[in-house]
């Protein structure tokens, strides 16, 4: 960790008390914009410790979300609504220590792994009850929602929002473009509003051999209609070459069944065919934003260059979505 020992034990110090030690650590993949710490640790009753660190490196601004603090409040709320989350231990503007839940986070070894073939056949339904808990959730307990008793929060225009982010890009994309204006006129109404996780989808889900075991990844939750989580989960990338439509372990129908009876709210077809072809088009605008922060220079990363690859398939996926 180098410079950043220091922050490290005195955050393991205050979350389990002076003197505990890290007995192994190591620097997890993925996030170009923050570090991720798997660390075993020995608190001084000699108690050990199975932890995730999530650090933003010093001196960085803060990005897109609600950060880590919000992040880690949001998490305490959803355990409280009986989401599976990992147990929040320390919290600060920069760092997010919480327990470490065993499973597995990758969706091929997830999606073909001999080791979770029985997991795998009730994994929509489990991501029906459990997205069903997260849209009961208050929205007050959203970062940037009023308190108890205020106006309700109002949500963003998505589809806007991500027609000024292609805009930014100054490059020309007329598939994008068909599907922005394809979108717009045949926008669903939103009956609900309600706490949206942002990025529910297989590789943020921890699965054990029971199934869910834990949901990560909260940064990007706001208010909005449900449906965006469910559609999202159900765009193509996610898949990882399986035929199943929902996150590649599941059905439409096992998901929606599962919602409804979970949540007492209805899902209509349309609507949730619109959210997974917002969730494309968003999916293949950020292709090209993560292309050209390596091609601009921004941060250099094959990672990031092979995502920009990735555009044509996108826009592949999304032709077939509107015809």
């Amino acid at each position: 960790m180098g410079s950043d020992e220091t922050d490290r034990d005195e955050i393991l110090a205050r979350a389990l008390g002076p003197g505990t030690t890290v007995t192994a650590g190591a620097r997890l993949p993925g996030g170009a914009s923050r570090e991720t710490w798997a660390l075993d640790a020995v608190d001084p009753s000699g108690a050990a410790h199975e932890l995730i660190l999530r650090l933003d490196p010093p001196g960085s601004s803060p990005g897109a979300g609600i950060g880590l603090a919000g992040e880690a409040a949001l998490m305490r709320a959803a355990a409280a609504g009986g989401v599976p989350v990992p147990r929040i231990l320390a919290a600060g503007d920069a760092h997010i220590l919480m327990t470490r839940v065993a499973g597995e986070t990758i969706p091929r070894k997830i999606l073909r792994d001999e080791a979770f073939a029985a997991a795998r056949p009730r994994l929509a339904a489990q991501c029906g009850e459990i997205l069903a808990a997260i849209h009961r959730m208050p929205l007050s307990c959203l970062p940037q929602a009023p308190g108890p008793g205020g106006p309700q929060a109002v949500p963003d225009d998505p589809l806007a929002a991500w027609r000024d982010l292609l805009d930014l890009t100054g490059q020309p994309h007329p598939v994008f473009e068909l599907a922005l204006r394809r979108l717009a006129a045949s926008r669903p109404a939103s009956h609900r509003t309600a706490v949206v996780h942002g990025d529910f989808r297989n590789g943020n889900l921890v699965i054990g051999p029971g199934g869910v075991e834990a949901v990560l990844d909260w940064e990007l939750a706001h208010a909005g209609d449900p449906l965006e989580d469910l559609g999202w989960l159900c765009v193509k990338a996610w898949r990882f070459g399986s035929p199943l439509p929902v996150g590649g372990f599941g059905g439409y129908g096992e998901l929606v069944e599962s919602y409804e009876k979970a949540s007492g709210h209805r899902v209509d077809p349309d609507a949730l065919r619109w959210w997974e072809t917002f969730g494309v088009l968003k999916w293949g605008v950020i292709c090209i934003m993560q292309a050209m922060r390596h091609l601009n220079g921004g941060s250099r990363s094959v990672e990031l260059a092979a995502i920009g690859r990735r555009v044509c398939e996108t826009e592949w996926d999304l032709l077939r979505l509107l015809r």
